[in-house]
């Protein structure tokens, strides 16, 4: 026991360590971003609207990350970086996002995408070649989207033949970011013409050393969102490149692809929350200066607008709770994180359209204004869609959980224990990453049943912990209900009939993942320093906006539910902090 209570001690003071290093580090990069309203600051709102409207890269952000050493976030420990985990990673990129979607995308997310399958797939000699290039400021970039083809990625319109020792490429990407940058270079490409799940592979190379006569990159294109993002083309004939340039075995590529998805997956919706934080800071400084806000007694005392950012802050809550949960699932379960990547995925542009639908009630005519301080949020409008499609959109999030739905089903459904407390505990240290560990399904789904374990013991006789048991319990009849039609459905078989009704399963499981990773961070929080989450009115505001969702007829919320979250909404704003479920405290 004793050697038990020291080895307790010992991984808290190893977490708390790490939350403190964690914390300085955003700390850091929040003071450098400084005041985003400030007209003077360089990195606010006026100069990144700017060269928005030019379509050019914010070059004073991309100095301001070059000079925070961004591109150390993106190597592994091991090879003399500083990332430790998918966590801290999304804590830290937060502050970018929150300032510019198409900073953090440009500056750091294509580079770190990239190297996820290089990290990966990739043999130690190539680590180490773009580990080096990465700290010494260089980029990379990864093509895999097939436009052609509705961003199908296997059907690569760009081939690579066995020559000799090497291979020779022919076809093309036609929208690849940052690809004019890039001193490192991820492509996606068919080595075996006959289909099959060894029909791709993947090579890692150096754009530089291409040869011209056979690699020509085209036109730079610029599209509605993202417009400071660096979009072009290349097109290869029979270009030579070496056989070490191979990344992982050949036909490997559509394994290391569904693995790397899974994190960077994670990782860009986790972070698109800091997006969704500005939009909804931006509607309540508006309410406040046209009418007074809240504290003033003004028109945003109640009505529609208070409904709105309200309901825009519960919808950031819900969505947050299952980036957190998929976040840390990546360490503490990846063998299941297949669906759990997917489904936040999947949410993201629902969560998005329906918080930025609440916030334009508040902003009227001013959802349309490109300048000043309101202007970020017409920015936002246009970037954060973007994230959400591709190679890893919503049809391919759909592709990834509707397989396996009837497996879960049958043998994990109502029987797998529990997911472990740490999926939950916002700050809590996490085991090394093992890609090697990363499922492409594997019939498990611990998280829906902590929804059942957290449901069966919610106590306490008030108002609101009487709301969130009755909700709780009517989204494990929802569950009950899901589980039932996925097992008729399979036992029907594959007609075609059936097909739609998997599409509409989905959706209502994936919000059913993201109720079961709210009650087990409100269940966890209950022991946690933040007074907020240990209380139940947001896990009940939340539950109650999935259960409309999904079509349950639920009760009206305590009036002291909505009163209390209103007031977090208003404090949050005045005390600068973030609103995620981290609580970040904030510049300006």
């Amino acid at each position: 026991m004793v050697t038990s209570l020291l080895g307790d001690l010992g991984d808290q003071a190893v977490a708390q360590q790490r939350e403190r290093t964690v914390r300085a580090r955003v700390a850091e990069l929040e003071e450098l971003f400084g005041d985003p309203s400030d007209p003077a600051n360089p990195v606010g709102y006026t100069a990144l609207l700017e060269a928005d409207r030019a379509a050019v890269p914010f070059a004073a952000g991309e100095a301001l990350l070059d000079g925070f050493g961004i591109t150390d976030e993106y190597i592994p420990r091991t090879l003399g970086g500083r990332l430790d985990g998918m966590d801290t990673l999304v804590r830290i990129m937060r502050p970018v996002f929150r300032r510019d979607v198409g900073l953090a995308m440009g500056h750091g997310m294509t580079t770190f995408m990239a190297a996820s399958d290089v990290w990966t797939a990739g043999n130690s000699r190539q680590r180490h070649w773009l580990a080096g290039l990465l700290r010494a400021g260089g980029k990379a970039a990864i093509a895999q989207h097939e436009t052609a083809h509705s961003n199908d990625y296997v059907r690569s319109q760009v081939t690579a033949r066995r020559s000799g020792d090497g291979y020779l490429i022919s076809g093309g990407k036609p929208m690849v970011n940052d690809l004019e940058r890039a001193g490192a270079l991820v492509l996606f490409c068919r080595t075996d013409p006959a289909p099959g799940s060894r029909s791709h592979s993947v090579l890692l190379l150096e754009p530089g050393q291409l040869t011209d006569a056979r690699a020509a990159v085209t036109a730079r294109r610029t599209p509605v969102g993202l417009r400071g993002c660096r979009f072009a083309g290349v097109e290869f004939d029979d270009c030579p490149v070496p056989g070490s340039a191979l990344l992982g075995p050949e036909g490997s590529g559509i394994t290391t692809a569904l693995r790397s998805f899974q994190i960077s997956r994670t990782v860009i919706a986790a972070t698109a929350v800091a997006a969704l934080d500005t939009s909804l800071r931006t509607a309540v400084r508006f309410d406040r200066e046209r009418s007074g806000g809240w504290q003033a007694g003004g028109r945003g005392d109640g009505g529609r607008t208070g409904a709105a950012l309200t309901n825009a802050f519960v919808n950031l809550l819900l969505y947050d709770a299952l980036a957190v949960v998929a976040t840390r699932a990546l360490h503490l379960l990846p063998a299941e994180t297949s669906v759990y990547s997917a489904a936040l995925k999947y949410l993201l542009p629902r969560v998005l359209t329906e918080t930025m639908y609440d916030l334009s009630i508040v902003l009227g005519s001013g959802f349309y204004t490109r300048e000043g301080t309101l202007g970020i949020f017409q920015k936002h409008v246009r970037d954060v869609p973007v994230l959400s499609l591709g190679h890893a959109g919503t049809v391919a999030c759909q592709a990834t959980v509707i397989p396996q739905m009837p497996r879960l089903a049958r043998a994990s459904w109502f029987v797998e224990d529990e997911a472990p407390a740490g999926l939950f505990r916002l700050r809590g240290d996490l085991p090394p990453l093992r890609t090697d560990r990363l499922s492409l399904a594997c019939g498990r789904d611990s998280l829906s049943a902590t929804m059942l374990a957290v449901s069966a013991g919610i106590d306490g006789t008030g108002p609101v912990e009487s709301a969130l048991r009755t909700l709780a319990g009517q989204l494990v009849e929802e569950f009950r209900d899901v589980r039932a039609r996925v097992l008729r459905l399979d036992a029907a078989g594959a007609a075609a009939t059936a097909q739609p009704a998997k599409f509409a399963l989905m959706d209502r499981y994936a919000l059913l993942l993201a109720a079961a990773a709210v009650l087990g961070l409100w269940d966890q929080g209950r022991y946690g320093p933040d007074p907020f989450l240990a209380d139940p009115s947001w896990a009940a505001a939340a539950l109650h906006r999935i259960a409309r969702r999904l079509g349950t007829r639920v009760a009206d919320l305590p009036a002291e539910c909505e009163t209390r979250i209103r007031h977090e909404v208003q404090l949050r704003f005045s005390t600068q902090i973030s609103y995620d479920l981290y609580s970040t405290p904030l510049p300006g």
